[in-house]
């Protein structure tokens, strides 16, 4: 359980709650149950992807004993041998519930989920070569989001993309939040993250900007009738992300220390706008 860093699947599985919620509040729901096991498949996908990058970060030197972050393998609890046999065993069994929903569903959905694959396998090389967030954009928030339209509702519903936008931009934001903090070692295993490539002045902006960008967003498509007013409710947490800015802003100060765990704090915001959209989304359709 530790190896699969369980505190970062908010950013998998708060895309399909939010995306079941707002299929809920248009009326377009039609099986509860597929959309469970949606969710129960993107957290083995997850997981395994969890795993797998970390085998790859450390076999690359990219996690070593000076390095913030995940230390199953830098600490010596798991070799890597056992880590590379757990991402595999995840990924069969979420390949397993995968091809089962294609059967319960349709085509469609085999190619939303062999592009979500191979995107988790492919994610240590493309997070080397400054790839990662936008594969982390396409993996917890486009890709899932119009999957779970497809098996809720027997058809994709591109409108959700509406709310792909403030969802994806903070789970985007844990892996910024991350590469921002490792710049110096990232650069020293010589990979190239958009963070590294950007400096630390533009990163600490950037990640500003995915913080600002949600509620900005939903005050937009708000305003716009795209979406119901209650998703403002969301803004509550707002709070919340000040307090991450706050951190990242302490960064230039006081050094590494001040960010060391924003990723995971990051991660807690992803659980609480997405929890507090849901419920905005849900007392929309009841009151």
């Amino acid at each position: 359980m530790i190896a699969t860093r369980p505190w970062s699947f908010p950013a998998s599985a708060m895309p399909v709650m939010v995306t079941m919620a707002w299929l809920w509040s248009q009326g377009l729901m039609l099986h509860w149950w597929l959309g469970a096991l949606a969710l129960l498949n993107i957290v083995l996908v997850h997981a395994a992807g969890n795993v797998w990058s970390d085998y790859f970060d450390f076999k690359r030197g990219v996690d070593a004993k000076d390095t913030y972050g995940v230390r199953t393998l830098v600490d010596g609890q798991f070799t890597p041998k056992e880590l590379l046999r757990l991402s595999v065993a995840l990924q069969i069994a979420a390949v397993a519930l995968g091809l089962t929903m294609v059967c319960l569903t349709g085509l469609t959905l085999l190619w939303i989920g062999l592009i979500g694959i191979a995107l988790s396998l492919l994610y240590p090389p493309l997070k080397y070569m400054a790839l990662g967030d936008l594969v982390i954009m396409a993996c917890y928030a486009v890709l899932p989001m119009l999957g779970v339209t497809f098996i809720c509702h027997e058809a994709i519903v591109p409108q959700v993309l509406w709310l792909a936008v403030p969802v994806g931009s903070i789970t985007v934001a844990i892996l910024h939040a991350n590469n921002t903090r490792d710049i110096e070692t990232d650069g020293r295993a010589k990979i190239h993250t958009f963070a590294m490539l950007t400096g630390r002045t533009f990163a600490i902006g950037m990640y500003i900007f995915e913080m600002a960008l949600p509620y900005l967003w939903l005050a937009l498509i708000v305003a716009l009738g795209f979406v119901t007013p209650w998703a403002l409710t969301a803004c509550i947490t707002i709070p919340v992300a000040a307090k991450n800015i706050r951190s990242v802003l302490a960064y230039k100060k006081e050094g590494i220390t001040a960010i060391a765990n924003l990723d995971e704090a990051t991660a807690q915001l992803q659980l609480m706008f997405s929890l507090s959209l849901i419920i905005g989304l849900v007392c929309a359709t009841l009151l």
